[in-house]
């Protein structure tokens, strides 16, 4: 958030329609779920969602595998590296919908009241609502839960509820949030996601510890076996107090789910063609294009599938921190934006298989891609002079070169910008105004694969005079670093949805850049992306919402706190052949949760397998 009078002024502009509009969007009634823009795809009578098959068989064991290690069970704090798939273990207030881009409906809660003025939340619990114990969830459950992870977990918690001024219990079932004001519409979506955590069984055990004891949870599975480090493995809980709603119906089919963990990336993927797991999303270009060519794919017994959805791509790439100082200047980052000759590795590395990303909302109508409608112009007039010009009246595009590796003109451009900064070549080094000394960058990475994508670019940045380098750590120094704002580049990124609000404080905004555990990985602290942050959030309809979110995406892009990355439309997967999968897939997810382990290929899997031999 930010106190900036600009942005105190405009959304004072923006509140009164942003108060009607909701007004007539909530009245207070309860209901059976919530659409934070548009109406709601189900009635309050649907039986189950159309991705799914109501009559999916369960049982069977799906395995899969993942890098790195754990040593946690714990997945709301900091502290420690949790494992994969703990969120199978709780349920929250409210579930979303995989083909509706901003719907949640009733899980633990059975229907949610919404203030006409947006500056409370009712959430009715339902009764039946269990443990894995036995015992009811009830609202002291609920308010212990926001009350705690607030105060001891994750930072990124008191990022999202900052607005929430009281929470407290109408009734055993009935739980009531009372906000700060009633400018931001997002807030009672928000605490439909949050994760209800037992207040009885954390009287016993101390939350903000990593632990490996199995904590009690209230979602469709439990954890069955933990191996520390090594592999941990859910069983579904036959009595799971939720499995006949509607929103559950047709989900959660395999009755055990076993993680694996290798700490190579080349290592995990052989595993795979060995059968050590059955399932893998494939994110290697060269894996998809070579990887393949194996027995058990010509034999049908592995299943290669590309599937489409619609989901945001977001933004992927190589982040600068900008704490450090010699990223501090926005033509430095530009500069070193043209070391990426991304035609040329697209050709040579990539297959010809991707696109580039060119904004933070790549893949949906939020993206910025042509020149500013009137309407973000609109947005944009009060902070001429605060942002880079050409945002005006230029589209953003990445540097783009002639693909011959040579890229000479992308270096002469990334030359005059650095001398613009100040920076002089000397004995053939770059020679940092600020110190002195030679400009030095190390990118940090954990997955080795990421080396061949990043070596052409160490090698472009020592043309301009620039002492690169490759770290490589484990999974959980990684970790640790990037909690830690310790690095100079990184490649990672921003999920986005298709609604955009409060997630955007903690990706961008000025209060989180030095909040260690918060994912602002570039350090961003400008007063013009707080106040379109605010502004994205009080947007009253789709048409504001669209505007701003291209506005701020336009600041950021003109910002080069990224080098871009690259991303596919679709989705690869590769699975052992032994599921079954409903006819239609979700329009924003691949769906792997609806799917199910048919007996017949599994038996018949098992047969054709004695040929072949594991890694």
């Amino acid at each position: 958030m930010t106190d900036s009078p600009l942005a105190s002024r405009l959304i004072g502009l923006m509140l009164g329609l942003a108060i009607a509009i909701a007004s007539s969007a909530v009245d207070g009634q309860p209901r059976h779920g919530h659409a934070l823009l548009g109406d709601l795809k189900y009635g309050p009578d649907f039986s189950h969602f159309d991705y799914v098959d109501p009559n999916a068989p369960k049982g069977g064991t799906v395995k899969l595998g993942t890098l790195g290690t754990f040593d946690s069970l714990n997945a709301f704090v900091l502290k420690g590296k949790a494992a994969v798939g703990l969120g199978l273990l709780y349920d929250t207030l409210m579930t979303g919908s995989l083909d509706e881009r901003s719907a949640q409906y009733g899980l633990i809660a059975e229907t949610i009241e919404i203030a006409p003025d947006n500056t409370w939340v009712i959430f009715n619990l339902r009764r039946a609502a269990r443990w894995h114990d036995g015992t009811s969830i009830n609202a002291d459950d609920v308010i212990w839960s926001f009350d705690t992870l607030r105060a001891k977990g994750n930072p990124n918690y008191r990022t999202y509820w900052a607005d929430v001024d009281k929470v407290e219990a109408l009734a055993p079932d009935r739980v009531r949030f009372a906000f700060k004001n009633g400018n931001n519409a997002e807030l009672a979506h928000i605490l439909g996601q949050l994760p209800i955590l037992p207040k009885a069984y954390y009287g016993k055990t101390e939350f903000d510890k990593t632990t490996l004891e199995p904590p009690l949870g209230s979602g469709p599975y439990r954890i069955a076996e933990v191996d520390a480090g090594r592999s941990i493995t859910y069983e579904r809980v036959p009595t799971y107090w939720a499995k006949d709603l509607a929103v559950n119906r047709g989900n959660h089919n395999f009755d055990r789910i076993r993680y694996d963990y290798f700490l190579d990336e080349t290592v995990l993927f052989e595993a795979f063609k060995g059968h050590a797991y059955d399932f893998r999303a494939e994110n290697s270009s060269k894996n998809w294009a070579t990887g393949y060519d194996v027995a058990a794919v010509k034999q049908g017994l592995i299943m290669r599938k590309t599937i489409k959805t619609e989901a945001p791509k977001g933004l992927t790439g190589f982040i600068f921190n900008t704490r450090r100082p010699m990223f501090k200047d926005r033509r430095v980052r530009e500069a070193l934006s043209h070391t990426f000759d991304f035609e040329w590795s697209n050709a040579n590395l990539f297959y010809g298989l991707y696109a580039r990303m060119d904004s933070y909302f790549t893949g949906s109508e939020l993206a910025a891609r042509e020149l500013p409608t009137p309407e973000e112009l609109e947005v944009l007039k009060p902070f001429r002079g605060q942002v880079s010009d050409g945002l005006f009246t230029k589209a953003f595009e990445p540097p783009k070169t002639d693909g011959s590796g040579q890229n000479r003109a992308g270096l002469r451009a990334a030359t005059q910008l650095l001398a613009a900064a100040g920076f002089k070549v000397k004995d053939q080094k770059l020679i940092d105004p600020a110190t002195g000394q030679q400009m030095e960058i190390e990118f940090l990475i954990a997955q080795q694969l990421l080396e061949r994508v990043i070596a052409p670019i160490v090698r472009n940045m020592e043309r301009l005079g620039i002492k690169a380098r490759i770290r490589i750590v484990d999974t959980s120094q990684y970790q640790s670093r990037i909690e830690k704002f310790d690095f100079d580049m990184i490649v990672g990124g921003w999920p986005q949805s298709l609604a955009p609000g409060n997630e955007q404080i903690d990706f961008f905004g000025s209060a989180t850049a030095d909040l260690e555990g918060s994912r602002n990985f570039a350090g961003i602290k400008d007063p013009v992306v707080d106040a379109l942050i605010e502004l994205v959030i009080r947007a009253p309809d789709r048409k504001r919402l669209i505007a701003t979110s291209r506005a701020l995406d336009r600041v950021l892009s003109w910002g080069h706190y990224v080098i871009p990355y690259f991303y596919l439309d679709t989705n690869w997967v590769a699975y052992w052949n032994k599921f079954g999968n409903p006819p239609t897939t979700p329009k924003y997810s691949v769906g792997f949760t609806t799917w199910w382990v048919d007996a017949e290929k599994d038996a018949a899997l098992k047969r054709g397998e004695t040929t072949l031999k594991a890694p």
